[in-house]
C-alpha cells in the first residue's frame, strides 16, 4: 500500500543552538567570500575608462566599425608581457656648472638693478630681448636647443618661469596635444583617439597632477598598466611603497618632499610632442616625449627664492591587437621609458626630488660630477646616446 507524505508536525525540528550556530557559521562565510570594495581613486578610474571605451564603441559603431573583437580562447598569448622593456639610463643633473653660475649671478644683479643690468644688456648691438610670446604646437624633433642668451629677469613667486626658455612653453596639461588620429594597425580613429587619450591622463597624472607632485601614488597611472606586465606593475607599486635607488618612483612620477620643498605657484610648463604608428603584429605604438620645468621654493621658511627642476621623459607604449593577444582592453604595455633630471640631488634615492637652490650653492655638491655638462632645455639631445652609468652625475648649464 502506498504510503502518504509525513505531516510537518512529523517531521523533527532543529533545534534552536543548532540553527543559531548555522545561521553565525553562514553569514561568517559569506563576509569572508565577499569581494572587497576598490578605494574611491580607484573606482574613479574605472568609471572614466569605461566611459571612455563606452564613447569610442559608440563612435566607431556610428561608422560602422563598432564591432566588438572575437573571443579569446584561453591559451592565447598574453601581449604585453612577451615585450622586452628598454629602460634607459636614470640620470639626475644636480646644479650650476661654471656658466650657470656666472648667469646665476648675472640674474641676481638684475633683480638688484634692472636698470643698470638692461642698459649692459643692450651695449654694443642694441639687440632686443628675447621673445616671450608662447611657442607653437612642436610636431618634430627640434634641431638645435632654445638661445643660449640668458633670458632677462631672475625667477621670483610673481614670475616663476622668468630668466628660462620655459618662459614661452604651455601650461601644464594644455602643453600634451595628441596628433589627429587615423586608422592604425588594429584601431579605428575612434580607439586610436581614446588610446592617445589614455596615454594623455596617464602623462597628467604621473607629471602634473597635485597630489602626486606632493608624493600620492599616481593610481589613476598605474591603472593603465595592462594588468598581464606583472613584472612592471610590481616594480612601480614597489617602488612608491619601499623607495631604493634601484625601485625609483621618480622613475614613473614627479614628487617633491612636502616638508622640504613647495611648487611656487600652480603652473607647471610643459614642452613636446606625442606620435602613433602601427607596430609589430598590428599593435598600435604611442610615443611621448615631453620636458615638465617645476619652479619651487623651500617650504616653511619663507623664502622667496625660486629654484627650477627641469625633468624629461620619453615612453613608449603599445597597444596589442586583442585579436592576437589576450589584453585589457586600454590598458597599454610600456616597452621603454627613459629620463632626464636636471637640479636635484645624485645620491639621495629615497623617492623624491631635491632640487638646489642658488642660496646654497657655497655648500658643495653631494656627488662626483663625473656627467656631462648639458643643456637640459635641448630637447635636441638624444637620450638614448647619452646613456651613462648609475653613478653617474652631470651638470647642468642652466635652470
Amino acid at each position: 500500500m502506498p504510503t502518504s507524505p509525513p505531516s510537518p508536525d512529523d517531521v523533527p525540528s532543529v533545534p534552536d543552538d543548532v540553527w543559531d550556530r548555522f545561521v553565525r557559521d553562514s553569514e561568517a562565510d559569506i563576509r569572508a567570500s565577499a569581494p572587497k570594495e576598490p578605494s574611491a581613486r580607484a573606482r574613479m578610474v574605472t568609471e572614466r575608462l569605461r566611459q571612455q571605451d563606452e564613447q569610442a564603441a559608440r563612435r566607431g559603431k556610428r561608422r560602422g566599425r563598432g564591432n566588438p573583437p572575437p573571443a579569446q580562447p584561453e591559451g592565447w598569448r598574453t601581449g604585453p608581457s612577451l615585450y622586452q622593456v628598454e629602460e634607459r639610463g636614470h640620470r639626475r643633473r644636480r646644479g650650476l656648472g661654471l656658466v650657470g653660475v656666472l648667469v646665476a649671478v648675472g640674474l641676481l644683479l638684475f633683480a638688484l638693478n634692472p636698470g643698470w643690468a638692461l642698459d649692459m644688456m643692450r651695449a654694443g648691438d642694441g639687440s632686443a630681448a628675447p621673445d616671450s610670446s608662447p611657442l607653437p604646437m612642436e610636431t618634430a624633433e627640434p634641431t638645435s636647443a632654445p638661445s643660449q642668451e640668458p633670458f632677462p629677469g631672475t625667477p621670483t613667486l610673481r614670475d616663476p618661469f622668468a630668466g628660462s626658455p620655459a618662459k614661452q612653453y604651455a601650461d601644464g596639461a594644455a602643453g600634451i596635444v595628441p596628433p589627429k588620429a587615423r586608422p592604425a594597425g588594429w584601431m579605428t580613429s575612434a580607439q586610436v583617439t581614446a588610446a592617445l587619450k589614455n596615454v594623455k591622463t596617464y602623462l597628467v597624472d604621473t607629471n602634473l597632477d597635485p597630489a602626486t607632485l606632493r608624493g600620492q601614488r599616481p593610481d589613476a597611472a598605474l591603472g593603465m598598466l595592462d594588468p598581464s606586465q606583472r613584472e612592471m606593475r610590481t616594480r612601480f607599486e614597489t617602488a612608491f611603497r619601499e623607495p631604493t635607488g634601484k625601485n625609483d618612483p621618480l622613475r614613473l612620477a614627479t614628487r617633491f618632499k612636502p616638508s622640504e620643498v613647495a611648487l611656487a605657484g600652480e603652473v607647471v610648463k610643459t614642452r613636446g610632442r606625442m606620435a602613433f604608428t602601427k607596430g609589430k603584429d598590428r599593435a598600435v605604438v604611442v610615443h611621448a616625449d615631453y620636458t615638465f620645468v617645476y619652479p619651487v621654493v623651500k617650504a616653511g621658511s619663507g623664502s622667496t627664492e625660486v629654484a627650477r627642476t627641469i625633468i624629461r621623459r620619453v615612453l613608449d607604449v603599445e597597444f596589442p591587437d586583442p585579436s592576437r593577444y589576450r589584453v585589457t582592453p586600454g590598458r597599454f604595455a610600456v616597452t621603454r621609458y627613459d629620463d632626464d633630471v636636471a637640479n636635484s640631488s645624485c645620491t639621495v634615492h629615497d623617492g623624491w626630488l631635491h632640487p638646489q637652490f642658488a642660496s646654497d650653492a657655497s655648500q658643495g655638491d653631494d656627488a662626483d660630477r663625473s656627467g656631462p655638462t648639458v643643456d637640459p632645455y635641448d630637447r635636441s639631445r638624444d637620450l638614448a646616446a647619452e646613456r651613462t652609468g648609475a653613478g653617474d652625475c652631470g651638470t647642468v648649464s642652466r635652470t
